[in-house]
């Protein structure tokens, strides 16, 4: 059934007469009309004029009262873009000048953008708290601009009408709890699935089957959002066991190439006559990642959308169905096609990172540590018990797995900083000042690994998110200690979603197998990547399964 969403056209409506005004009346008092109009013309200059000057002896009363946050000292005109092209990965690079500086928030001019860094959790609330409406802003980059066809969609989209109208529609139309409530079965499905599928790497040995854990959680990922939005598993016919096949591998790959090359420090975000001309290779990277995207979106799009057109459907079956059946005011279609396109991209990279690397990264520490994977595994026979698997209706009571979940968000986030906020007014934060046009973003492990805020901030300890009283542990963290789902404003519309999507795989992996290091490994190697911060080394396990052999092939 369609949608329908109002908007208000707001109108200011004068009225003329049919004559000039100058007709109306005699030539006397139209020559005094004239002789009022044009001093009243030079006061308004000149009133403008002073408007303007007082304007700007305020901001630089305000900018001399307040320095700019510490930082390296910029060159002319190109800031300290030289030293960032000579210092990959960059964000290792911040985070060693903030250590040398022994500063909680940085100031880094790249051509003439102020780059403001952040790893306290109070000035990070103090920006996105109290002055959350001067911060609701995206930069504009190469890379974003192509990913969403030209700001369509709602993450990366700066603010504007464009930007309100897709929040509404995900807030109302695809994110809402009854939506999240309607596509259940198609999550646990997936979860099923994953099950099913490693279970088939293991089966045929008493001594188990070594499962590639990076694989299977990436890919767990994006079957489930596929089959949200397509009603389609597999683009291709997967393979015998239940993995990916070629097109599925193919597929999450290019969302991860998004990903890494978004807000990346790409030259040209900072010097904007320099876009078009790929001086690093990033937008040529983005194009062709988007080309294996569309190769398998496009096609579904603009076949439901004949169908739709035709009328051969009128109740959603997805969320492409949902996406398309939207009605305007006037009883119009709600979204362009380039719209359903690009937010359909925005909606499936949001989905794939943070949970995979989540999963990827707990079974890997709990290896290490024995007795984390023992008390995870009883808190799941005491909740869930070995007779059924792992439901959404049991996430309540498995406190111990998501402090799993947050210490993973804590200690290793996918990627370092959130996605950049722009101020839109000069202001002054944690007494400093905050020009306008400034890009603020949050240190993802800065935050979570500041030694002023956790008790040994390098090791891997669930407990510290166990709260004393026994209440729910969730995974949302609102005071900013670190980073799972951003706040404000600007804050993850997906919260539930990606909940589930993250405490579902990695719930159901340590009910239904038990993990340990493969035969030789005495460890699991921790090491992060260079260039980013996931394990530099897929995660290879060796899993056997210890429920009822009718769990797995139901």
């Amino acid at each position: 059934m369609a949608r329908k969403f109002h908007y208000k056209n707001m109108h200011n409506e004068y009225e003329s007469s049919s004559q000039p005004i100058e007709k109306c009346f005699p030539m006397e008092i139209n020559s005094a009309f004239h002789g009022v109009a044009n001093i009243s013309l030079v006061y308004c200059s000149i009133l403008l004029l002073m408007a303007t000057i007082i304007i700007r002896h305020l901001s630089k009363a305000k900018q001399s009262r307040y320095s700019l946050p510490p930082g390296p000292k910029p060159w002319p005109i190109v800031g300290s873009l030289p030293e960032m092209l000579k210092s990959k990965p960059v964000f290792r690079w911040i985070q060693k000048l903030m250590n040398e500086m022994n500063t909680e928030i940085a100031c880094i001019r790249l051509g003439n953008v102020h780059v403001i860094t952040v790893t306290c959790p109070e000035i990070s609330r103090e920006f996105f708290k109290q002055h959350d409406a001067n911060f609701a802003v995206r930069p504009v980059s190469a890379t974003t601009h192509l990913a969403t066809k030209g700001y369509l969609t709602t993450a990366l989209t700066p603010s504007g009408e464009q930007w309100k109208k897709m929040k509404r529609v995900l807030s109302m139309e695809v994110l809402s709890p009854a939506k999240h409530r309607w596509l259940h079965a198609f999550r646990v499905g997936e979860a099923d699935h994953l099950v099913r599928y490693i279970y088939n790497q293991c089966k045929s040995s008493d001594k188990g089957g070594l499962v590639n854990l990076r694989i299977a959680s990436q890919q767990y990922c994006g079957n489930v959002i596929r089959k949200m939005v397509f009603n389609k598993r597999f683009f291709g016919k997967g393979m015998q066991d239940g993995g990916p096949g070629f097109e599925e591998l193919e597929h999450v790959e290019a969302f991860f190439t998004l990903l890494k090359h978004f807000y990346s420090f790409c030259v040209s975000d900072y010097i904007p006559w320099l876009r078009g001309f790929d001086v690093d290779g990033q937008e040529e990277k983005v194009k062709e990642a988007l080309r294996v995207i569309e190769k398998y979106h496009d096609p579904i799009i603009e076949d439901r959308v004949k169908i739709w057109m035709n009328a051969s459907r009128n109740e959603p079956e997805d969320l492409l169905d949902v996406l398309l059946s939207l009605k305007d005011a006037d009883g119009n279609t709600l979204l362009s096609p380039d719209e359903i396109k690009a937010q359909i991209i925005e909606i499936m990279f949001a989905t794939v990172d943070n949970p995979s690397n989540a999963v990827e990264w707990a079974i890997a520490e709990m290896i290490n540590q024995p007795e984390m994977l023992k008390k995870a595994i009883e808190e799941l026979d005491s909740v869930v018990g070995k007779e059924r698997l792992v439901q959404e209706s049991d996430f309540s009571k498995l406190n111990y797995i998501k402090a799993c979940a947050r210490e993973v968000f804590r200690l290793h986030p996918f990627t370092a900083f959130n996605v950049p906020h722009v101020s839109i007014s000069d202001t002054v934060v944690a007494n400093y000042f905050i020009p306008k046009g400034s890009h603020v973003m949050l240190s993802r492990h800065g935050l979570g690994r500041n030694p002023k805020v956790w008790d040994e901030p390098m090791k891997f300890k669930p407990e510290r998110h166990l709260k004393n009283n026994g209440s729910e542990t969730v995974l949302t963290e609102p005071e900013l200690r670190f980073i799972s789902f951003s706040t404000g404003r600007r804050g993850c519309i997906g919260v539930t979603l990606g909940t589930s999507i993250t405490v579902m795989p990695l719930a159901r992996l340590l009910h239904a197998f038990t993990w340990t290091a493969p035969p030789g490994v005495s460890t699991i190697d921790l090491s992060e990547s260079v260039d980013s911060l996931p394990l530099a080394k897929p995660l290879v396990a060796l899993a056997k399964p210890r429920l009822p052999t009718n769990l797995y092939i139901a």
